[in-house]
């Protein structure tokens, strides 16, 4: 029987505010020589509650990747949140699942989090809970930067916004978008821009529509500064349908197929419409200089 320490929440965007939760669940779990485990839901409980869809930070691959990758989480049990998930009683969420099904020894929440039918279950019933069935049992209290606290709602906003850069700073990590490369007009291989084409799935965010200072980061693990393009193209397109459009700098090579992760450091401009394809190009040239520029200011990119 596999034990686990469980971190519970929902972790999108996979900001600082979960950072010290997820180390004490890593922390905990290597101390006890059990696996580190997530418990989370593959779509915010509240669209379900409510019927509206609610557009998230980043996809749950996305975010399994960061809490993977940045953490050094074991699991990331990523649990579809239905009608009978909505209705469990908070004990019961506890007792049934996270300790009969998933072998939890102990437990690490947020001192905000809430859980089971009508939000019943607190970090003080879980607490007291979890000393009755001799569970380990630790809630971490909220981060705040500069007297703002990190929520996943006011980066939602800043990613809304594309303030990327500031979104960073509560993230404690570039906001990051993987998908896997589609075929494209191929208008920007006429001009000299090759770009890889990411389609966007209609539940998420994406920045404000604008050039931004990106990183791309292939299958491989080889990575490379690029130019992203977020929105609809109005020189080529006449604005017809969002993309996200990438040009890697000092690449060559064909990634259709292949998954990327663009990660976003900065904006560099809003989009705009051009008279012609040349103009286009003298900005996209000095896009491209403008990031080179910040990534040499940055020693950000690693191959």
């Amino acid at each position: 029987m596999k034990q686990r320490v469980i971190a519970l929440g929902f972790f999108d965007g996979v900001h600082l505010g979960h950072a010290a939760l997820l180390r004490r669940t890593v922390e905990e779990a290597r101390r006890r020589g059990c696996s580190a485990a997530v418990f989370t839901f593959d779509r915010l409980p509240r669209e379900v509650v409510t019927g509206t869809p609610c557009p998230l930070i980043n996809s749950p691959a996305d975010r399994r990747d960061m809490l993977q990758r940045l953490y050094g989480v074991d699991e990331v049990l990523m649990v579809p949140f239905d009608h009978d998930m909505m209705n469990t009683e908070w004990d019961a969420f506890v007792t049934e699942l996270l300790v009969k099904r998933y072998h939890a020894v102990h437990l690490v929440a947020g001192e905000d989090h809430r859980f089971g039918r009508k939000n019943g279950g607190s970090p003080t019933l879980l607490r007291e809970l979890c000393q009755r069935l001799g569970l380990g049992c630790d809630i971490i209290p909220e981060v705040s930067i500069g007297g703002t606290p990190v929520r996943s709602t006011y980066i939602r906003r800043l990613v809304e916004l594309g303030q990327v850069e500031r979104a960073m700073a509560f993230l404690g990590h570039p906001h990051q978008l993987t998908q896997t490369v589609q075929h494209g007009n191929r208008i920007g291989r006429t001009i000299g821009v090759p770009t890889v084409n990411l389609r966007m799935p209609a539940n998420m965010l994406v920045p404000s529509h604008g050039v931004y200072v990106t990183k791309a980061v292939l299958e491989d693990g080889r990575a490379y500064a690029a130019v992203t393009n977020v929105g609809v193209r109005p020189t080529v397109d006449d604005g017809r349908g969002v993309t996200v459009e990438a040009w890697l700098l000092d690449f060559d090579g064909d990634l259709y197929g292949q998954s990327v992760r663009v990660e976003f450091f900065a904006k560099l401009r809003d989009e705009i419409r051009f008279d012609s394809l040349d103009a286009l190009k003298r900005q996209i040239g000095q896009d491209a200089d403008d990031t080179r520029k910040y990534f040499a200011e940055n020693f950000i990119i690693g191959k």
